[in-house]
């Protein structure tokens, strides 16, 4: 049987590492007007007001004459309207939304944390 010996790391090692047992929030972080740039090609987009849900959230924007209500559920799920035609329906992290980042936190602190 061959044994391979560990020599010391240079990997130094925070000693506050959060264990697979401490409780995370998730968060999915959404550039909105950039993501209604990439779906509608226009600029400028203004968020206009706001709607929060226990199951969602609905964002209701502006540009000119053009409006387009984004709802995001907490599930990372999200639904774009651009003047009344759906043109975003799914899952933003299993879809093409280079716009939408999902990141944890430490419930605690609320600090954000890495995970691997």
């Amino acid at each position: 049987m061959n044994e391979k010996k560990i020599e010391n790391s240079n990997l130094n090692l925070d000693l506050d590492l959060i264990s697979l047992f401490d409780p995370v929030v998730c968060k999915v972080e959404v550039d909105l007007t950039g993501w209604l740039y990439d779906l509608s090609g226009g600029n400028g987009w203004k968020v206009d007001s706001e709607q929060e849900n226990d199951n969602y959230t609905s964002f209701y924007l502006k540009q000119g004459d053009r409006v387009a209500e984004v709802t995001l559920y907490h599930s990372g799920f999200a639904q774009v309207d651009i003047d009344g035609q759906l043109v975003f329906h799914g899952d933003m992290l299993e879809k093409t939304c280079n716009k939408a980042k999902l990141n944890y936190y430490r419930i605690d602190s609320g600090d954000k944390i890495l995970l691997n």
